[in-house]
């Protein structure tokens, strides 16, 4: 009798063994599809992954270095196919015919995997080859340096309008984005019928206004729509997918980004940062504007905005009198400093302060 192929007995294995472990479950129909459905969700889980991972390099990286390694990886590619052709031309048996298609699977991933390591690791003959012989390249494929990442402007910093002197001074680099919901948010201001918010959105126009003007293409608008109901999640989910700063002085969009793992540059927070600390011992010709909580304590404040709180001042409000610093305190709404007047005569190194008239033709030093 004639033997049975490779085939029937594959058949026959099945039927005997496979099939009747599968008819035994309750409605083997469902455990397909719950098996298919975890497994596409892992399959859409890694594709995400990736799909991140290379937007992200993307960005940070030129163009040149990106066609290096796309180079490696086509090259990778092409050898793997060339290799596997003579195999898939072999007249293997059907049982057999697996064995293709998971070399050429294999095949395509391990060279293509070393054709992107080779052009990301040896990549610089090439470089030459192209003409690109710069230094920024060379230092940024070796993570020396890093590209700068785009600025997102907030409404409340183009309002605000130090975005100017940040720029100006050389603390931000890189292109600065203003989304189209921002310039929408303050046409809205402009058109408003109320004073106060129609001179805000005024302002913010003619700040960007002036942005354009003295930085030209730097300045770029992003029209991106988002399908969210608030401009602030808006800013969010654009400075994410772009992998930029955002730039605010809104403290609670701020608080939000930074949970969100999103970078934040707080231009409050940098004022802050910025300004010089009054030490014990350091004099001040202050106005005192206005009285204290406490009695006799009047307040005056240096011209960074810092308050401070002078002792037995009260009958002086109004008036510049020289203080000198005897303390600070940081609390969560800002730094609080504390002063005393200082003597008007006999102090060596203190400034005396300005006469001033009074309404009776009086000059009261």
């Amino acid at each position: 009798m004639a033997r049975d192929s490779p085939s029937a007995e594959m058949t026959a294995l099945l039927s005997e063994r496979v099939l009747p472990l599968i008819t035994s479950l309750e409605r083997p129909w469902l455990w397909l599809i719950g098996v298919g459905v975890v497994l596409g969700l892992l399959m859409g889980l890694l594709v995400q992954q990736v799909r991140n991972c290379l937007r992200v390099e993307e960005r940070q990286l030129p163009w040149d270095i990106l066609l290096i390694r796309a180079a490696g990886l086509s090259l990778g590619l092409v050898l793997a196919n060339l290799m596997v052709a003579p195999l898939l031309l072999l007249p293997l048996p059907e049982s057999l015919q697996w064995v293709k298609t998971v070399a050429l699977v294999l095949a395509n991933l391990m060279l293509g995997m070393a054709g992107l390591t080779v052009g990301q690791l040896r990549g610089q003959a090439l470089r030459r080859l192209l003409g690109s012989t710069s230094s920024e390249t060379l230092l940024l494929e070796e993570g020396l340096v890093q590209r700068s990442a785009p600025k997102i402007l907030d409404t409340s910093a183009a309002i605000d309008g130090r975005i100017g002197a940040l720029l100006d001074s050389g603390l931000l680099e890189g292109q600065v984005i203003i989304p189209q919901v921002v310039l929408e948010e303050l046409q809205t201001l402009a058109d408003s019928g109320k004073g106060e918010k129609r001179s805000r959105g005024r302002r913010g126009l003619d700040s960007l206004s002036v942005l354009r003007r003295d930085y030209g293409r730097r300045i770029v608008t992003n029209s991106t729509r988002y399908d969210c109901e608030t401009v602030d999640e808006k800013l969010l989910r654009l400075t994410s997918d772009t992998s930029g700063i955002l730039i605010t002085t809104d403290y609670t969009l701020a608080q939000v980004g930074r949970l969100r793992n999103i970078q934040v540059l707080s231009l409050s927070e940098l004022v802050v940062a910025l300004r010089p600390e009054a030490q014990p011992g350091d004099q001040f010709t202050l106005k005192l504007v206005r009285q204290g909580k406490e009695p006799g304590q009047a307040i005056a404040y240096l011209e960074d905005g810092t308050m401070v709180v002078v002792d037995g001042a009260k009958a002086l409000i109004g008036q510049s009198r020289n203080v000198t610093i005897t303390g600070a305190l940081q609390t969560n709404s800002g730094r609080m400093v504390f002063g005393q007047l200082s003597p008007d005569r006999g102090s060596p190194g203190t400034s005396q302060p300005p006469c001033r008239s009074g309404n009776q033709g009086r000059r009261n030093c």
